[in-house]
Formats: C-alpha cells, sequence, structure tokens
C-alpha cells in the first residue's frame, strides 16, 4: 500500500496503463454530480487500496460534489505509475495521497505530473512483529537479531525460513532488498490484501503465536492494537529519499505525504484546484473516517460525518 518502491517491471506498468488508458477498462467506483455551481467542471480522483487513502479522497470528493458541483470520477488504479500515466492521458486529475518519495518525478518533468503540496499525513512503512513478541524477546526488535528467532516464523509456505509478510500486490515496497541486503533467514510474502495484514497481526496477539509483517502509519490497526509500535523492528536510520537508489540496508524514511494533480487541473481555474490545493488534515483526522469505514459505514456516509464536524476547517479548504 504504501508505495516507496516499484516492485512490476516497467513492461507490465506499461501494458496495465495503455490497458487502462486506451480500452476504459479501469473500474469506476463512483461518478456523480452536485447542484450548487456549474464551474467546478468534470474532473476524476485515482482510487487507491487502502482505507486511510479512500477516507482522504471520498472527503474531497463529497466536498467537491456537494459545496461546488463538480462532476467527480473515482476511479480504482495501482498506484505510481500506472496512475501517472492515466495522468499523463489525462483520465485521471488528483491522486490525493502519494507515497512515492518523488517517483512521479519522470512524469513532473514532462509536466503532466504537478505537485500540488502536502496533504498533512505523515506516512512511516515499517516491518512489525506481534506486540506480545517484543515484551517476550526485548531484542527482537533490533533487526541485527532477527536471524536469532527466524525459526520462530516458520510457515507451511516460507520453505523452512521465518516468513515475512509484505503488502498485497499493488503495494510497493523495499521488503525484498531488505531481507537481502541484511542477509535474513526469511522468506518474503505478499498477502493478498490489507484485511489479511489485519488478521495476520491481530491474531498473533491474540493467540501469542509469532507473526512479522509490514506496517505503516497512518493506519487503524494502530488503534486496533494499540502496542503495536513496541513490536517496531528497527533498521539503521538514515535519510534516503529516492526509493530507487535504496540499499535495504536501512530503515523506512518517515514520509510527508504529497498530493499531485494533472496537467489539465494545474491549469485550470476551477474551485476543484483551489480544493485540493488547501486540502491538509491529520493521520488522526483520516484513521478517524477510515475507522468508521471499517465499521461498516459506506466512504460517502464516513466522509460526510467528519465534513459535518469540521465544518470550519472545510470553509478554509474552500478558500472561504
Amino acid at each position: 500500500m504504501k508505495a516507496l518502491f516499484g516492485r512490476r517491471s516497467v513492461f507490465v506498468t506499461v501494458v496495465i496503463a495503455a490497458a487502462l488508458i486506451l480500452s476504459g477498462c479501469a473500474k469506476s467506483v463512483n461518478s456523480s454530480s452536485g447542484t450548487t455551481s456549474k464551474d467546478c467542471g468534470s474532473w476524476a480522483i485515482a482510487m487507491h487500496a487502502w482505507n486511510g487513502y479512500t477516507a482522504s479522497a471520498q472527503v474531497v470528493a463529497e466536498i467537491a460534489k456537494k459545496e461546488l458541483g463538480c462532476t467527480i470520477t473515482q476511479t480504482t488504479l495501482d498506484e505510481g505509475p500506472t496512475t501517472y500515466d492515466a495522468m499523463e492521458a489525462g483520465t485521471i486529475d488528483v491522486v490525493i495521497e502519494d507515497w512515492g518519495g518523488g517517483r512521479w518525478s519522470d512524469w513532473t518533468k514532462r509536466g503532466s505530473v504537478v505537485e500540488a503540496g502536502l496533504n498533512g499525513n505523515v506516512g512511516l512503512i515499517g516491518m512489525y512483529v506481534a506486540p506480545w513478541m517484543a515484551e517476550k524477546y526485548p531484542d527482537i526488535t533490533d533487526s541485527k537479531n532477527l536471524n536469532k528467532y527466524a525459526s520462530l516464523f516458520k510457515t507451511a509456505d516460507s520453505g523452512g525460513k521465518g516468513a515475512w509478510y509484505e503488502g498485497p500486490p499493488g503495494y510497493t515496497t523495499i521488503g525484498e532488498k531488505m531481507v537481502a541486503a541484511n542477509k535474513l533467514n526469511f522468506k518474503v510474502i505478499f498477502s493478498g490484501s490489507e484485511a489479511a495484514l489485519v488478521d495476520g497481526f491481530t491474531k498473533a496477539e491474540a493467540n501469542k503465536t509469532p507473526f512479522i509483517g509490514y506496517a505503516w502509519q497512518p493506519w487503524t490497526l494502530f488503534s486496533k492494537i494499540p502496542n503495536l509500535e513496541k513490536g517496531h523492528v528497527h533498521f539503521p536510520a538514515n535519510d534516503w529519499t529516492d526509493p530507487k537508489t535504496a540499499s535495504g540496508l536501512t530503515d523506512y524514511p518517515s514520509s510527508p505525504l504529497m498530493k499531485l494533480i494533472s496537467k489539465k487541473l494545474n491549469d485550470s481555474t476551477s474551485a476543484f484546484k483551489t480544493l485540493v490545493d488547501n486540502f491538509k488534515w491529520t493521520n488522526d483526522d483520516q484513521n478517524g473516517v477510515a475507522a468508521d469505514i471499517e465499521g461498516g459505514m459506506t466512504p460517502e456516509a464516513a466522509a460526510q460525518k467528519w465534513i459535518d464536524a469540521h465544518a470550519d476547517v472545510v470553509k478554509t479548504w474552500l478558500g472561504k
């Protein structure tokens, strides 16, 4: 989910992007308009596959439709190059939260993707063990000691090594680099969904079974397992910012999250651009909406609940 380094090949990315752009096969999850204004225009928001992103994008979409009268399309796409290619082709206008650390620079140089400022969320990716393990084995959260405990993490799928659970396909990562560079006796296994990671962590903590997995902040899992941060496995820290050159020897950096917009939106005078430019909220804000979605509310209802409770903030985003 949280994309600091692309796993997929350039060929696959180009094929997928071309299919989305030329055949219109991207899945539209929502398309509607309001009635307040005829001047806002029609705009497309990329929807990336985690609840935190959905929370941010849906809040912006609801305000745009109901307050500005915009026609908004929300289209599910893989994050990263697939989305940037769609922006270049003119079929996507907004990425409300990008974890790429500048991976969009080639598209920016061509003028097709424009940075629209930080969205207020600060992202941090890491590998975490179930917190009970950090309590029982205090040195396990130092990456130098992981191999000492690797046998505890063996599963039927890990080939005699420890099972190292990454995010699902489409969430990009440097996990494979980390395992290789640090000579860890672990096998990288990509989970099938965000829900699978949640299930893995919650069951491991409840049943006191071993688990090491990919996690990120902001994420509501940290509310469900309040002591999860105790299980954060620390690799040597540095300040690398280019994921393409990351060695894998060091931990993920803290990453203020960027908004991206299309050239078409950037060049427009639409009130939607003002909204996107001004949109900024906190990790707690995002987690609150995401938790409501996970609790069974529709994204639209969860977003509107937050909007109704933060009318003054919304006014500032609208430039009022």
